[in-house]
């Protein structure tokens, strides 16, 4: 049986993501981008200063903490 695959453009922040995805699973990728841009330009605001490298490192930093906490609720549970 063959996999329904569907090739998507992302734009995060200068950069644009060309990968293959799941048709189901496309919106998922597109709020993923939607919510990673929103929170580059949450830090880009606050720190105004910082590279674009160090920008994305707080948003990594950021998604990265949620996941951890989740999965702490999620076996407390």
């Amino acid at each position: 049986m063959m996999k329904d695959i569907q090739r998507i453009t992302l734009q995060l922040d200068a950069h644009r993501v060309s990968l293959n995805v799941n048709r189901p699973d496309e919106p998922v990728y597109r709020q993923a981008a939607e919510m990673l841009n929103e929170r580059f330009q949450h830090y880009r605001k606050r720190m105004p200063q910082a590279s674009v490298e160090e920008l994305w490192m707080y948003v990594a930093l950021e998604v990265g903490v949620n996941l951890q906490t989740d999965a702490r609720a999620k076996s407390i549970a």
